[in-house]
């Protein structure tokens, strides 16, 4: 009794200014966190990008390794791509399409620089130059800059843009929550003519993710059965490409549905300009990449994935090959010039399909490799290529394809047949799969990342890896030649 009436008396003597200080986080919140003093500007590790450099963050924070660190982010918020496309039509809750704020998901005790672009990455003195005017010297870089993805990059798109949707041609990027309300009824005003579906040449972002033409099928079909739709309505699908998918198993799978569906395919032709003509018709202006031959094509509806390229500052930065790509070991993601820079995702030269999966799987192998370079120790995490593609049969069917480098089916490719009941049953799968992935990688609470989420993955020494093996990689072409 008396220790309780002790405890009372305590707390009746507390101050109002007492009761408004932040509790230091304890036990399970952590420790007292060491705030980066604000004129910090030389650190072991600087990361630039976006969602997935602010993810990688996270979770090297999380290993509690002390490692001083600053991050450099365009945005204080994210688009989380393969949730854009199902959000648009209310598949999933447009509230689960933000990531977590930069700053819920990266402490203080990183330097946190969001809204600001690296307008300059210098590997030669192991500096990179802020649009606020800082500069920053590291030990090691991680860079994963994406690709510029503009309207702009087609002539006319942005006065389409700015028309709003009564013109009735959609562009699809992962760049504002307000395009999901611009781009709503994308696909439901197919009443007669052509509906023209384009995507890109490759390289592109979430490029085996983004084949829709099945999808708006499944849509125009309903509206046949309703008679809403007149039967020379038609869904067609252009690109620069050869291909569909550059993984041939799923290529195959695509080409065949597109043919039983009646889904006109034009492969070679590549987006210049959209404008009206004198008979204020809507005109796509495409240019075939074999012959050079330009053509006018009237639709009546399109939906675009702009055209992608390479951020300006990674070319000025002697990063990229002659493609423009970031130039990196396809095994450890270490530069092959500087062995102190790392990168990951759609912008590096990785002979794999680009996903958001993809550069998830390949968060991991940076994280591990970066620490293992900054102790002084060979890298032994090893990236193989692994991609997941999933495919949108329909507004309530899907499936998925998996593989590997050099195109090799993973043993869970095409594991879920996409018809009837099957690919309903996975659609709901991979609705919650796609949420609850994104809620993990980047949403605001810790975790040591996939894909594990709750552990760190385990990686044998080169010498003893059973894909680098199988595949006849010796350890040398893992390692850096200076």
């Amino acid at each position: 009794m008396k220790v309780y009436t002790s405890l009372l008396k305590k707390g009746s003597k507390r101050s109002v200014r007492s009761l408004s200080q932040l509790p230091a986080r304890t036990f399970a919140g952590g420790g007292k966190i060491h705030k980066m003093p604000k004129e910090a500007t030389d650190f072991d590790i600087c990361v630039v990008g976006g969602l997935n450099a602010t993810a990688l963050t996270k979770f090297l924070q999380n290993e509690g390794k002390g490692w001083k660190m600053a991050i450099v982010t365009d945005s204080s918020k994210f688009i989380v791509p393969e949730l854009y496309f199902l959000c648009s039509h209310a598949a999933i809750k447009p509230l689960k399409l933000e990531s977590g704020s930069v700053a819920s998901q990266v402490d203080a005790s990183s330097r946190v620089d969001t809204n600001v672009r690296a307008t300059k990455i210098d590997p030669e003195n192991n500096k990179i130059h802020l649009s606020n005017g800082k500069e920053y010297t590291y030990k090691a870089l991680v860079y994963a800059p994406g690709f510029d993805q503009s309207i702009d990059h087609i002539r006319g798109l942005r006065e389409f843009e700015q028309a709003g949707d009564k013109t009735n041609v959609f562009s699809h990027l992962t760049d504002k929550v307000d395009r999901l309300e611009r781009n709503y009824y994308h696909g439901f005003q197919q009443y007669g003519g052509d509906f023209i579906v384009y995507d890109p040449a490759h390289p592109f972002k979430a490029e085996g993710s983004t084949f829709y033409p099945l999808y708006y099928e499944h849509i125009l079909r309903q509206d046949y059965l309703h008679g809403r739709a007149s039967r020379n309505a038609k869904v067609q699908y252009w690109t620069p490409n050869k291909e569909i998918f550059s993984f041939p198993y799923a290529n195959e799978v695509a080409l065949d549905e597109c043919h039983k569906r009646g889904i006109e395919l034009y492969l070679g032709w590549e987006l210049q300009e959209v404008k009206y003509n004198e008979q204020h018709e809507k005109i796509g202006v495409f240019r075939n990449v074999d012959s050079g031959v330009v053509i006018e094509k009237e639709f009546a509806g399109m939906s675009v994935n702009p055209t992608h390229k390479p951020q300006k500052e990674a070319l000025d930065s002697g990063l990229t090959d002659k493609n423009g790509l970031i130039d990196v070991n396809p095994y450890t993601l270490q530069h092959n010039k500087y062995e102190n820079v790392f990168s990951f995702g759609s912008a590096t030269n990785l002979p794999t399909t680009r996903t958001q999966h993809a550069t998830m799987s390949q968060n991991p192998i940076v994280k591990h490799n970066v620490q293992r370079f900054l102790k002084g120790k060979s890298l032994n995490a090893i990236y193989d290529g692994y991609s997941f593609l999933p495919l949108l049969t329909g507004q309530t069917t899907a499936t998925s394809f998996q593989h590997l480098y050099d195109n090799e089916p993973h043993p869970m490719n095409h594991w879920c047949p996409h018809h009837g009941i099957f690919g309903r049953l996975y659609f709901k799968y991979l609705l919650k799969n796609l949420v609850g992935t994104a809620g993990k990688y980047s949403g605001f609470k810790k975790n040591y990342g996939p894909p594990n989420w709750h552990f760190n993955p385990r990686y044998d020494e080169v010498e003893n890896n059973e894909y680098l093996e199988r595949k006849g990689v010796t350890p040398s072409q893992t390692a850096h030649h200076s």
